[in-house]
């Protein structure tokens, strides 16, 4: 096929929400201090649901929006760093979960761009014709890898899931791929150890992302075809509003909406364009058809970039 296509989105996050107040019960913080930061206000915590259970209800809602069954997915991509178990992994325990049959299934590991790495590579499957319909998933669960002593880092994470379903398309809907990596800074952002607990280097972090990410966002605009000025929506990695609103700014998407689902959500690495698109066109904010820059960024460091039109 000549491309393909988001023909539906589902999210789900967990019940239990985790305020900026309860936070400042924890550790030395405040509601004020964190909201200057990072812009956060809360962020989900999963109680008993696994990375597996999230993004099979993601999943689910994506396929309950589409017009496929079960039996029409070829395909199972699930982005994520925080799988419970190393096998079976995540991909086909969502396909048991859904009822899919006989599937490809993998999943992928480049942290916070991962949702946007695994909707390039299914794209790449779709148009060599080993996949028709796909379910691609960014699901995370980082509260099990949270410092909860560190103010720093423990006010900034949250779970959940986004899923897209995707399928062949006459007309491509998905742009080629702008995807990278600065392997010299993968110190920057880690989870290893013992215990392993998530740790970064806040100031350099923000100091390669300010600088890098516009430059980064232009070039997947470019290699889209299209002008920032046309976007109809910019959906980045929600990590730091801190960083998003200036990042927008830079690429020069006036006419876009700017997707902040960071202050009700944290930072959910992988699941966090996802989950952050799904409730855009939930809410209908962006028509169909418009064009939308994904931009994933993080842990490696890697980065991945790509417009998609609006299902």
């Amino acid at each position: 096929m000549p491309g393909s296509r988001i023909v539906a989105l589902g999210h789900y996050q967990p019940a239990r929400v985790l305020t900026n107040e309860e936070l400042a019960q924890m550790v030395e913080t405040s509601d004020e201090w964190i909201q200057s930061r990072v812009g956060i206000k809360t962020r989900r915590i999963a109680d008993d649901e696994t990375v597996a259970d999230m993004a099979a209800a993601a999943a689910g809602k994506a396929l309950a929006n589409s017009e496929l069954s079960p039996s029409d997915i070829d395909l199972v991509v699930v982005a994520t760093l925080t799988a419970e178990d190393r096998c079976p992994n995540v991909a086909a325990r969502v396909a048991e979960t859904l009822g899919i049959k006989a599937v490809a299934a993998y999943d992928l590991n480049t942290a916070c761009s991962g949702f946007v790495y695994a909707l390039a590579t299914v794209d790449h499957a779709i148009q060599a014709g080993v996949a028709r319909n796909a379910l691609v998933i960014g699901a995370e669960r980082l509260s099990k890898f949270v410092d909860w002593t560190d103010r720093s880092t423990c006010v900034l994470l949250g779970d959940g899931a986004g899923a897209a379903v995707v399928s062949a398309s006459d007309e491509p809907a998905i742009s080629p791929v702008l995807w990278g990596s600065v392997p010299e800074m993968g110190h920057t952002i880690t989870i290893d150890g013992e215990p392993q607990v998530f740790k970064q280097e806040g100031q350099a972090v923000f100091r390669w992302a300010t600088t890098e990410l516009p430059k980064l966002a232009r070039a997947a605009c470019e290699k889209a075809g299209i002008s920032p000025s046309e976007l109809a929506a910019f959906v980045p990695h929600q990590a730091n509003l801190r960083i998003i609103e200036p990042l927008a700014k830079k690429l020069g998407a006036e006419n876009a909406i700017v997707a902040r689902d960071v202050v009700d959500s944290g930072n959910t690495s992988a699941a966090s364009v996802p989950l952050a698109l799904a409730k855009l066109v939930e809410r209908r904010e962006v028509p169909s058809g418009a064009p939308v820059l994904l931009l994933g960024f993080g842990g490696g460091v890697t980065y991945a970039g790509l417009v998609i039109r609006c299902p």
